[in-house]
């Protein structure tokens, strides 16, 4: 039976509850008792209704490597809302590759066979409307994401080179299909206003419940580069924006360091605020990470018309590890821009690594992001580290 819902007319609740591994049975009592503490699955969905649920699937990687939501948490989620007689269906629209292998390689695809929920279709884009955007006026969002009652979103506790962390706000920008993702990059290569387009995602999606898989967490070169750092939690909230705030005071970040957090309450999606928030379940202070591997400075201002001595001397640029790199070729494919910024190597040297066009690139950081060798990382020029030390 469902709990009374939290008093959120003083706080915004948000759940925290103890997980020690990704055992299935241990995964779901976990699950089960931070949903109850939110009130009960009841408060997020109805019997009949179709719901999407929303992993991160960055990519195709295995489950070892913590880039993806863990399928025991996927599974768990699944099987509340089943019981609760809801159609259930899952999507995600990777940043690279196509969500049908990634989700094989990840493990969520046996999952959802082993449980019985389809896969939805995100190859379909649909442009709409949302005057009530900070900045993104016209959305390109996946059809079945709009369509479908509800969203619960299921992200991965993460660090992130453009955004510092990826959470509950960042995971709904899967729900923009495919190569459209790197439009929003170009047009928006500032941070303070790709994050306002993040916040606008969110909005308009509406996610009624955010669960972030950070039983085994990644830190250092994230979101999908990075070392797996065991953090032994379930965070669950309504609210996105005060769930990744619960992350970044987890990790000794200083939440309005991420980007998304002022347009977020500004805007009305959610609070950041600590003294806004109710932490239920588990104390905070056992999970405290203050050595996480974060870069916890706010970013660094970009702009594409900034002189090239700005871009070299302030501004953190995306570099290439030789002895890493395996030539594949990812880093080029997902450069948003057209002529590619990341240059391909010449044919007479195919053992060299891409070399990059520095006075192009817009520091987006796709190229890190999505690389699957962990060859690129982020370098903060020396005038960046003396202005953020």
């Amino acid at each position: 039976m469902n709990g009374p819902a939290p008093d959120r007319a003083a706080k915004t609740a948000v759940a925290l509850v103890a997980c020690p591994d990704y055992d299935e049975d241990r995964v779901e009592a976990a699950l089960r008792r931070g949903v109850d503490l939110l009130g009960g699955i009841g408060r997020f969905a109805s019997a009949a209704e179709h719901i999407l649920l929303k992993p991160n699937v960055l990519t195709g990687a295995v489950a070892e490597k913590h880039v993806t939501t863990h399928p025991a948490v996927f599974k768990a989620m699944g099987r509340l809302l089943l019981e609760k007689g809801v159609h259930v269906r899952y999507g995600d629209s990777p940043g690279f590759g196509g969500f049908t292998a990634a989700a094989v390689k990840s493990g969520l695809a046996k999952a959802a066979g082993e449980i019985g929920i389809e896969m939805a279709d995100f190859s379909s884009a649909v442009q709409v409307s949302f005057s009530e955007a900070l900045i993104a006026k016209q959305l390109v969002l996946a059809r079945e994401a709009l369509d479908a009652d509800g969203i619960i979103g299921l992200s991965k506790m993460k660090t992130h080179g453009f955004m510092r962390v990826t959470g509950a706000v960042k995971n709904q920008f899967g729900c923009v299909p495919g190569l459209r993702k790197g439009e929003y990059h170009v047009k928006m290569p500032r941070s303070e206003h790709f994050a306002a387009m993040l916040v606008d995602v969110c909005r308009r999606l509406k996610p009624r419940l955010n669960v972030m898989d950070g039983i085994v967490a990644m830190e250092g070169n994230g979101p999908g580069s990075g070392t797996p750092r065991p953090m032994n939690v379930l965070l669950l909230s309504a609210d996105p924006l005060a769930l990744d705030a619960v992350f970044c005071r987890l990790v000794h970040m200083p939440p309005l360091n991420v980007p998304t957090m002022k347009p977020g309450a500004e805007s009305g999606l959610g609070t950041w605020a600590e003294d806004t928030i109710a932490v239920l379940g588990d104390d905070p202070a056992r999970f405290a990470c203050p050595g996480f591997k974060v870069v916890r400075q706010p970013p660094v201002p970009f702009d594409r018309s900034f002189p090239y001595y700005l871009k070299k001397w302030i501004t953190p640029r995306p570099v290439i590890d030789p002895g890493r790199c395996q030539q594949c070729g990812v880093c080029s494919e997902v450069c948003p821009l057209e002529p590619k910024a990341v240059a391909t190597a010449a044919p007479a040297d195919q053992n060299s690594p891409p070399v990059y066009d520095y006075r192009r690139c817009i520091r987006c950081y796709c190229c890190q992001e999505m690389c699957p060798h962990g060859a690129i990382a982020i370098r903060r020029p020396v005038l960046s580290r003396l202005i953020h030390p």
